[in-house]
């Protein structure tokens, strides 16, 4: 139906000004029929971004990618999206330990966290395990067991921080 819609009311508009459409006018009048189109591309984008397991869903092994996850099923084993979301639906039940940028707990959770921004445990959720994270919020009513260790953002134990700058060295020993 858009289409038609916008045909029409692009035809008369190049018919009556048969020297604009050469000029930038016509191109404006494109850009402004594009985002028309774009929202509905960026909230499809959107939609995309965001990977979910249903309620019915068991996944069991590791689950990698390079976009958000919501998890309103069961998943066992390792869940590593480093960069991105992870959500733990109310319905969700997570047995694995998850590496993410953030991570927001809504439903049961039983591993460790390790999230480079945040970690949210909702009133509703439940975690059992170690929390790594630079911020993390627990709300009211909200279980949680394990230890917290906050990070700043890209900081790593004076442990490995000290290895890194040594592994570089030996590194360039091993290849000589």
């Amino acid at each position: 139906m858009w289409k038609p819609t916008n045909q029409p009311n692009a035809t008369p508009s190049r018919p009556g000004e048969p020297e604009r459409p050469s000029n930038p006018t016509p191109v404006t009048s494109m850009p402004s029929e594009l985002p028309s189109t774009a929202p509905r591309a960026a909230v499809a984008a959107s939609t995309a971004d965001q990977a979910t397991i249903g309620k019915s869903l068991v996944i069991k092994g590791e689950v990698t990618g390079s976009e958000s996850l919501y998890i309103d099923g069961r998943v066992e084993g390792s869940i590593n999206l480093a960069g991105n979301r992870v959500t733990v639906g109310r319905n969700g039940v997570v047995s694995a330990n998850i590496n993410a940028r953030e991570i927001v707990v809504l439903g049961k959770v039983r591993g460790n966290l390790t999230a480079s921004d945040r970690v949210d445990i909702r009133s509703d959720g439940s975690l059992t395990g170690d929390v790594v994270a630079a911020r993390i919020s627990i709300e009211d009513g909200a279980f949680f067991k394990g230890g917290i260790d906050i990070r700043k953002a890209g900081q790593k134990p004076n442990g490995e921080e000290m290895k890194v700058p040594a592994t570089a060295p030996e590194a360039a020993a091993a290849r000589a």
